[in-house]
């Protein structure tokens, strides 16, 4: 993890960016609080590494539109998106757009310090991803023909009731056949596989 990372919040809800703050400073984190994605792109940028964690829905400029600015800028800023319940599809488009993780709210302190941590050491453990590409492609072979439909409907951002629907099979067996494809391609989060498969180029 990089020495000393900063850590921008971006929310136009001021009750959340002054809870979000406190919980990180609170952790050891420096912290800079943004109202919106425009007033975190017109701040001078900040030297070394850092992380921003966004909402995904903001008035004027939300959290895609944010991170298609970041990626261009060529910052090295990992970027974590904060997404309601049901947004299952933007927080994958998302990751597609090279958000490094998407937690859904409401969220504990752990899981938002593991998830800033696990961005922050992102990017040092890019060679080792990549040297997963061909173990990537193993697991995935080894997926049921029903259980790689599931995983390409889960990284197309479809709900389990979507799914479940487009299948002709019932949201509990969509759960059941979402376990076992998580387990084989050893991912311990939904985030985690949506990533692995966008590696892996099912995207």
């Amino acid at each position: 993890m990089p020495a000393d990372p900063l850590i921008s919040v971006i929310d136009d809800d001021e009750s959340v960016r002054k809870s979000l703050a406190f919980r990180l400073e609170a952790a050891g984190f420096r912290v800079a609080t943004y109202e919106s994605a425009m007033a975190f792109l017109d701040a001078p940028p900040h030297i070394g590494d850092g992380c921003v964690v966004t909402d995904i829905r903001m008035p004027q400029m939300d959290g895609m539109e944010l991170l298609r600015r970041i990626k261009s800028s060529g910052r090295n800023l990992q970027v974590v998106v904060m997404t309601g319940h049901g947004d299952i599809s933007l927080a994958v488009e998302a990751m597609k757009l090279g958000a490094s993780d998407f937690i859904e709210k409401p969220f504990d302190d752990k899981t938002l310090l593991t998830t800033i941590r696990a961005a922050l050491n992102n990017a040092e453990a890019s060679s080792q991803r990549e040297g997963r590409a061909l173990e990537v492609v193993e697991l995935i072979t080894s997926l049921t023909a029903r259980e790689r439909e599931v995983l390409d409907r889960l990284v197309a951002g479809q709900p389990n009731k979507i799914i479940g629907r487009n299948l002709d099979i019932s949201p509990r067996t969509v759960e059941i056949y979402r376990a076992n494809v998580m387990k084989k391609m050893r991912a311990t989060s939904l985030s985690e596989l949506v990533r692995i498969a966008i590696k892996a180029g099912l995207s």
